[in-house]
């Protein structure tokens, strides 16, 4: 059995590849700063499931302290891979603030590429974002399609932790992977993302808040097939950049339909300018995903829809209660 250290190992799709990992019985090392970008529940609600198998080890460490990440690493056995999937997520956020964004983005990546170099950890995994392909992008987008104009410092970020990336694997032989997520869903998801705000207020009969008229469009994919995805990026691939998830595409108003047609309730819709920091579409060519790592979805749109609704539902005490703008 392997032992992976896993950065946002609290996060959405964080927790989920630690659930998987510990499952086939491997070592998970979870380092997660809990900050309160979102409601922390959600990140406590997950972190509680994890800590209940004795495989998985927590630090509540941010990343950007080089000095408490050393001593992690310091008091470690030998690492099998670097799974960095940490980060301040959210175009808009990151207009407000872009401070914070290249704090946790780029110096976060930096620290834990250096670790990898210090400590000889020969895999290394990073999440990046589809966000990164910008205006214009051939739909569906493939990885060569140009990613050097972002049209937000998130993507910016991800952009330099890319070739930060590129840079420690030229130098020190580390074999990375990058993922470009593409929309993830499901449930316990982050509150910022779409899906869940809008069952939330649908379920609440509060006013759902639509920018645009909603027939911008997102390729969606639930959180297991990436969490999935993302392990098959464990093997020995050199240095690649692959698309994940974006491959089941469906318009905002569709999803709305959906959403009203599992929890019963008619959508309360009141319309917002559509924001410049949005894209109006983005879909993904996974086929690099599925020759070079053999990933194929197992959830659809319809199931993966209902988990969410279900797992709302289960939780509403609380859950109905977590901020969504």
């Amino acid at each position: 059995m392997a032992t992976y250290l896993v950065t946002g190992a609290a996060g959405f799709i964080g927790a989920r590849v630690s659930e998987f990992l510990l499952a086939d019985g491997h070592t998970v090392i979870g380092v997660d700063n809990l900050c309160d970008a979102y409601d922390v529940r959600l990140k406590l609600w997950r972190l509680e499931r994890l800590k209940t198998n004795t495989n998985f080890v927590f630090h509540h460490k941010d990343l950007c302290d080089l000095q408490a990440l050393e001593a992690i690493f310091a008091s470690l056995p030998r690492l099998d891979a670097i799974i960095h999937l940490a980060a301040r997520a959210g175009v808009r956020y990151s207009v407000e603030d872009p401070w914070t964004f290249v704090n946790a983005n780029v110096t976060g990546t930096l620290n834990t590429l250096e670790m990898a170099k210090r400590y000889k950890v020969a895999k290394y995994i990073l999440a990046s974002t589809s966000s990164i392909y910008g205006a214009n992008a051939p739909i569906p987008t493939p990885e060569e399609a140009d990613s050097s104009r972002p049209l937000q410092p998130y993507a910016a970020t991800k952009k330099a932790a890319e070739a930060l990336c590129h840079s420690y694997h030229f130098l020190y032989d580390i074999d990375v992977t990058i993922f470009r997520y593409f929309t993830v869903y499901g449930p316990a998801g982050r509150p910022d993302m779409v899906m869940f705000r809008f069952c939330q207020w649908i379920c609440e009969g509060r006013p759902v808040r639509l920018n645009g008229d909603g027939n911008q469009s997102r390729g969606f994919t639930f959180v297991d097939d990436i969490a999935r995805g993302t392990i098959l990026g464990l093997k020995p691939v050199g240095y690649e950049i692959i698309n994940l998830g974006g491959h089941e595409v469906i318009t905002i108003n569709e999803m709305i339909r959906m959403l009203e047609q599992m929890l019963g309730r008619q959508a309360v819709i009141e319309h917002f300018p559509f924001h410049q920091a949005d894209m109006l579409t983005n879909h993904a060519n996974v086929e690099k995903a599925r020759s070079l790592l053999g990933w194929n979805p197992q959830v659809g749109l319809r199931e993966g829809m209902q988990r969410l609704v279900q797992w709302y539902l289960t939780e509403r005490d609380w859950a109905s209660q977590v901020l969504t703008l």
